[in-house]
């Protein structure tokens, strides 16, 4: 088994990125071109959530298998879609608060398994062209004024 990592700090709370991330269903956040929804009309914050990621090139189904408000973390697993030579796939985002300057440390983590030709090309590009976009892609809307925080 093979893992994917990257962490960073953002200078918000972790109470207001993780009101930014929370729902499974919400992925607006990302810089993902696509349309997301959860099925069969479940919360997002529902375990067994199915969430529907429906891009131009290929759809992702993906489940949602653990959800804590209180450790600020859910966990998911891939139904379909991989995009990579991936098996097994079971990420977890995690927020942390850092207590000195009110700040948030993030994870977000990716446990698979791949042939071991292919496992550090595919944990490089889940990390470099996924995760570490997709939270750059929070940090630019947190610090929009005008984001709505429903």
């Amino acid at each position: 088994m093979a893992k994917a990592y990257y962490s960073t700090v953002f200078a918000e709370s972790a109470d207001k990125v993780w009101q930014a991330i929370r729902s499974f269903g919400d992925y607006d956040w990302t810089v993902v071109p696509s349309v997301t929804k959860i099925e069969d009309g479940r919360p997002g914050d529902q375990v067994g959530a199915v969430r529907r990621i429906e891009m131009t090139d290929r759809t992702m189904r993906q489940i949602l298998l653990t959800h804590s408000d209180r450790e600020h973390s859910y966990s998911y697993g891939l139904l379909s879609g991989m995009p990579a030579n991936a098996e097994n796939y079971i990420a977890t985002l995690r927020v942390t608060p850092i207590v000195d300057g009110n700040k948030s440390f993030i994870e977000w983590f990716a446990d698979f398994d791949a042939s071991p030709q292919d496992r550090d090309l595919i944990r490089d590009n889940f990390v470099t062209n996924g995760f570490a976009v997709w939270l750059r892609s929070l940090r630019a809307r947190l610090a929009q004024s005008e984001w709505d925080w429903g």
